[in-house]
């Protein structure tokens, strides 16, 4: 029996796990550099919301995830950025953006 289903059912599960992971908060030791500006451009189609680009912290250091459009999950949605605050004795904490 052939399980054509598998490979695409752990694609679905992988991403639906990975989109659990990014709603919460995480710290890093020292604050993200200063924040990138690009031309935005043109949206790919009605109803798309411009997400800014912001530094993740990954493996010990700063990476930059360039902006992007998206839609939004409902007609009444807004999105809501992500944030860098530093914690005093914690680090910076990273509060990642979200559709709220």
């Amino acid at each position: 029996m052939k399980r054509r289903w598998l490979a695409p059912a752990l694609l679905v599960f992988g991403a639906l796990m990975s989109s659990c992971a990014v709603r919460g908060a995480y710290f890093a030791s020292y604050g993200p550099p200063p924040p990138r500006y690009a031309v935005v451009g043109v949206a790919p189609g009605p109803g798309f919301v411009w997400t800014e680009g912001f530094w993740d912290w990954r493996g010990g250091s700063y990476v930059w995830v360039a902006g992007r459009w998206m839609r939004p999950l409902h007609p009444r949605a807004v999105w809501v950025a992500g944030t860098w605050v530093e914690r005093p004795h914690r680090g910076w904490e990273f509060r990642r953006g979200h559709w709220r």
